[in-house]
């Protein structure tokens, strides 16, 4: 199993300081930030160089935005953004492009999806088999998401069967909705390209007081939340025969995220690391 980490935990360190660091802590590979670690595209191939030239992996690029949003002129800007990096993206072999689909408010349900699956066609039959497609499991900043979570997914597979199509599997967004990470991996193991090792804290006390959309939990680094690692990794592995990355997505407020000391952050992602690794052995 190869371990890596997203770069936005340290965005405002120089990318080529980040690999370095990760290289010399054990870490094999980077999952890059496009926003804090590359801006322009034409940049992507640069990035890239000096992550293996420190001797990374790239394990995926990352963009972030509403590939739904209902101001066309912002859905267009994620859009030509995510097709220009993954033209950039699979002519450097990186294996990964990670987005997140987003949602209209304004239109339904379905036509939601089938706007979303006529994109990611476009963007599979543009990718050359060289980088798969990932949507990564976070219901936005509202909540309000399409596709992140175990129904969602079956509809979009069911329309964008593409093998090239799959999930960045993160479980921290699961814990605090009540699904069992452990069984949507299961199910959904074979979609499974990259997986985010992110944890939850619930403290369950406070939903007398907030409610549940209030703020009754808060994300962890792996080892201290809420799901049992060692269990998880064995079934996900012992189920699926999971062999890719296991990138950790640092947003630990403990551990100095997001803009906190730059050394407590990295005291952070070591710890996971660390966690991830007792897990495995």
């Amino acid at each position: 199993m190869k371990f890596a980490f997203y770069s936005a935990a340290l965005g405002d360190l120089p990318l080529a300081e980040v690999a370095e660091w990760g290289r010399k802590a054990g870490f094999d590979g980077l999952e890059i930030d496009i926003a804090r670690h590359v801006q322009d595209p034409t940049k992507t191939a640069k990035a890239v160089e000096i992550a293996r030239g420190a001797g990374l992996e790239v394990c995926a690029l990352t963009v972030f935005g509403n590939l739904l949003d209902q101001n066309d002129e912002e859905r267009d800007r994620v859009r030509d953004l995510v097709k220009r990096v993954l033209a950039e993206a699979s002519k450097a072999g990186v294996p990964a492009l990670v987005i997140f689909p987003g949602r209209n408010e304004i239109i339904s349900e379905d036509e939601n999806y089938h706007n979303i699956a006529g994109f990611l066609e476009t963007l599979v039959a543009g990718s050359s088999n060289a980088t798969k497609i990932l949507i990564e499991n976070w219901p936005g900043r509202y909540k309000n998401f399409i596709a992140t979570a175990p129904h969602g997914w079956r509809r979009l597979f069911s329309m964008v069967k593409s093998e090239d199509f799959g999930l960045e599997f993160d479980p921290s967004h699961l814990l605090w909705q009540g699904i069992d990470p452990r069984q949507a991996a299961r199910e959904f193991g074979k979609r499974i390209f990259l997986l985010h090792a992110k944890d939850t804290k619930l403290f369950r006390h406070r939903i007398q007081e907030v409610g549940y959309c209030g703020s009754w939990w808060e994300y962890r680094l792996p080892g201290r939340g809420e799901l049992d690692w060692r269990q998880f990794l064995g079934d996900l592995i012992g189920d699926t025969g999971y062999a890719g990355f296991i990138s950790i997505e640092h947003e630990d407020t403990e551990f100095g995220w997001p803009n906190g000391p730059v050394e407590l952050r990295k005291e952070g992602l070591l710890k996971g690391l660390a966690t991830l690794r007792e897990s495995l052995a």
